[in-house]
């Protein structure tokens, strides 16, 4: 039996956990054309390239890897080049001595296009990696043409209490009873220093811990994005309408035209939770027509 420290660090902070045992179990379902390191700011930082066509950069949640988003990986890639990325101390990506904050690894995205030599690219995040996307368009504006976050809150009040609750409870007491786990199981695997478990799950509580409230930068955000949010999330419903409102959404009736829309998109797709919407078809049905669609004038 799983003691009580470590189900409510899987289940309630799994805002930033990917906690569905289905998307982890399970086998890659496609090949990578190419995988590589690239040597950004002080990390070896794994990613993998699918498909062809315009960039999209794909960021897992916390505990995640590239793997989590197995099952519309398919869907993504069958029109654009979709690079996967293992965030620091996640997946292949070794640690190294930097706390874990979405700040420096919006930083790192931002020196992996660099790297790559790619001047703009559509970035889409979960969970972490949501919060991670956020950080990059607001820190690089100008390398992000489209945003898509899913599950994921610009303040930490946008999570549920009981959510809030779980994330002061993550920390290394969890990482023995985590390891009944699918996330250990996946992290054992491709890790390249598997032992360093209990240092992610650490990092991972300090970061959870930390307040925040980017409520004006998000307001300043010019990139047109799209928010998706399941009808049974860790994040606020009220919450995703208020982010939505931010991005310039909300205001007024479109009309017969549709002239008076934003740049900004909401989606709450029905029937979904935080710990399985990353995975479900109804999100890539979603998220491709927005990212296919023309970019709309500048608000």
């Amino acid at each position: 039996m799983m003691p009580r420290l470590a189900l409510i660090a899987t289940s309630s902070a799994g805002t930033f956990l990917a906690a569905s045992a289905l998307a982890f179990a399970q086998a890659r379902t496609t090949t990578p054309l190419k995988t590589g390191y690239a040597p950004v700011n002080g990390l070896n930082l794994y990613y993998e390239i699918h498909g062809t066509g315009k960039p999209l950069i794909l960021l897992h949640g916390g505990v995640g890897a590239t793997e989590m988003f197995g099952e519309i990986l398919p869907s993504l890639s069958s029109t654009r080049r979709v690079i996967g990325v293992d965030l620091q101390a996640h997946g292949r990506t070794a640690d190294i001595d930097r706390p874990l904050s979405l700040e420096a690894m919006a930083d790192d995205i931002a020196a992996l296009l660099e790297h790559l030599e790619i001047r703009r690219a559509d970035v889409m995040g979960y969970s972490m990696g949501g919060g991670v996307a956020l950080r990059t368009a607001i820190q690089h504006p100008d390398v992000v043409r489209k945003l898509v976050l899913v599950s994921t809150a610009f303040k930490k009040d946008g999570w549920y209490p009981e959510i809030r609750a779980g994330m002061a409870q993550m920390g290394p007491g969890a990482a023995e009873p985590m390891k009944q786990t699918p996330m250990y199981q996946l992290y054992a695997r491709i890790a390249p220093k598997p032992a360093d478990w209990p240092v992610l799950l650490t990092k991972l509580g300090e970061l959870l811990r930390k307040d925040y409230d980017w409520s004006k930068e998000v307001a300043a955000i010019k990139a047109p994005t799209l928010l998706v949010f399941g009808d049974a999330d860790a994040v606020r419903t009220a919450h995703a309408v208020q982010f939505f409102e931010l991005l310039g959404g909300g205001k007024r009736d479109a009309g017969w035209d549709g002239s008076g829309m934003s740049t900004a998109r909401l989606a709450i797709l029905p029937g979904l939770t935080h710990y399985n919407v990353f995975a479900s078809p109804a999100l890539a049905s979603a998220v491709t027509p927005f990212l296919d669609a023309p970019m709309p004038v500048a608000r």
